[in-house]
């Protein structure tokens, strides 16, 4: 039987994984792609994992992911990792020192068919150490990207712990906001808490 690390940002991620299922280990590894990793890293350390899941809320791009929705990871970004020039961002593949991205593992959601009340989604997640706040930031990513469906802060971090220690790797988020000017008053984090237990009861 496989065993599954499940790491989110926060506790208030965490509990609403939890809320699945009794029986999953879900633990909270802090913001951003270096406390992901390094917490990551050391859970796995631990030994008997077979694979790890980076979950929790995200932002969604405009016309790409709703709020409520929940988007499955075929490719983690690192969309900042790279250099600024004259002619635009150089992502670190083109400057010759590493690469900015990991395939994630296309997690089995909605295999039997449409989850009641939730619109799942396949495609790249991006992982940000500054999410977007403005419409000219989300422009720019979303030409950059044209397969993001969201943005994130610690996906890259978490597939890279999964890489070193050669244990597979997904992410599943849920939209709790569009990406764009910073309104917090639209956010909808009880609407993608919910979504979220609603998703790992059908995954797991």
């Amino acid at each position: 039987m496989m065993r599954t690390l499940i790491v989110t940002a926060v506790e208030a991620e965490a509990a609403a994984v939890r809320a699945a299922s009794g029986d999953l280990e879900v633990y909270p590894v802090g913001v951003g792609i270096a406390a992901a990793a390094a917490g990551t890293a050391a859970l796995l350390a631990r030994g008997g994992y077979d694979r790890v899941i980076s979950a929790g809320i995200a932002g969604g791009f405009a016309g790409r992911a709703d709020i409520g929705d929940v988007v499955v990871c075929t490719r983690t970004v690192a969309a900042e990792l790279g250099a600024a020039s004259p002619d635009g961002f150089l992502p670190i593949e083109s400057l010759g020192f590493g690469t900015s991205w990991f395939a994630a593992e296309k997690l089995a959601l909605g295999a039997a068919g449409p989850l009641p009340g939730l619109a799942v989604r396949f495609g790249e997640i991006l992982t940000l150490q500054t999410v977007t706040g403005t419409a000219a930031g989300a422009r720019e990513l979303a030409a950059r990207h044209p397969d993001a469906l969201a943005e994130a802060m610690e996906g890259f971090g978490v597939a890279t712990a999964a890489h070193l220690a050669g244990v597979r790797f997904g992410e599943l988020r849920t939209i709790s906001n569009l990406i764009g000017p910073r309104d917090t008053s639209t956010w909808r984090f009880g609407v993608a808490f919910a979504a979220l237990t609603t998703a790992f009861k059908e995954l797991l």
